[in-house]
């Protein structure tokens, strides 16, 4: 049997590197692929390495370790074991009963050597039973995204009061605002630090974060369907789904196909 190989993801080099040396005395087989600082790296380098075990860091620079896990689900490959998650964190009770519920593991800043290697025993138990086949694999990445759902909505507590339903976007263009209804917009599709605004007849972009605008938007009527895309769910003809449990949407007055990814393929189950 291969050796199990790690990659921690903490923006904190100190706190990187205790933990990098304290795994290696309570698990001196773990090989450390890499130690990154940021959420993007961290996607970049578990895709290239491919490790058995993530430790992510939720506050980092760019993508949260939470962000993270959500995108490395979506651009998992398929057929490929998904790595264990393992959550370091500095939230409050409210947080850790969230992770609790999802039968998460996770490590609280700054963290006892004990409950490190309580963590290191379950990880070693969960790889050691893993299933080699693909339905096993299946099952055990369709687990993780259950718990990732469950977890990007507890995030923080709920805020006091709901923010006020947009009605318009203003999208400038030079010295031009356009006026676009809300009703009117089929998407909203994050690039780089842009939001592309797309209606049946045109596009607009408008220079605002998806986690902005979401609050802002009726999550009855906009289905985020993807980190970086949100959709008009009467704006759906159709949804296709593939071996690899992705959802290809073709819409009403658009020609192109939207991809949804695993992470919330569950909103098309069909009656």
């Amino acid at each position: 049997m291969n050796a199990p190989v790690a990659l921690i993801a903490e923006d904190e080099p100190l706190l990187a590197q205790a933990l990098a040396e304290e795994l290696g005395r309570l698990w001196p087989e773990l090989q450390l692929a890499a130690i990154v600082g940021d959420g993007a790296s961290a996607v970049e380098q578990a895709l290239a390495k491919r490790p058995a075990v993530c430790f992510f860091d939720i506050r980092m620079p760019g993508l949260t370790g939470l962000e993270a896990a959500q995108a490395l689900a979506e651009e998992w490959p398929e057929g490929r074991a998904f790595p264990l998650l393992v959550f370091v964190t500095a939230y409050d009770q409210y947080a850790l009963r969230a992770f609790e519920a999802q039968a998460v593991d996770y490590l609280v800043k700054p963290w006892e050597t004990a409950r490190l290697a309580a963590c290191v025993q379950r990880l070693k138990t969960r790889l050691a039973g893993a299933a080699n086949e693909t339905d096993g694999r299946a099952q055990a990445l369709e687990q993780t995204l259950m718990q990732l759902r469950a977890l990007l909505g507890t995030q923080a507590p709920p805020a006091p009061a709901p923010m006020p339903r947009l009605q318009v976007i203003q999208a400038s263009a030079g010295a031009l605002v356009h006026m676009v209804p809300i009703d009117e917009i089929l998407y909203f599709e994050a690039a780089d630090k842009y939001l592309r605004v797309v209606t049946a007849e045109r596009e607009h972009l408008i220079r605002l974060a998806l986690r902005e605008l979401l609050p802002q938007l009726d999550p009855q009527q906009f289905w985020q369907v993807h980190r970086g895309l949100v959709v008009r769910a009467t704006a759906i003809a159709s949804a296709r789904r593939d071996e690899s449990g992705k959802v290809f949407l073709t819409l009403r007055g658009r020609p192109e196909r939207l991809t949804a990814s695993r992470l919330y393929a569950h909103l098309f189950k069909g009656q």
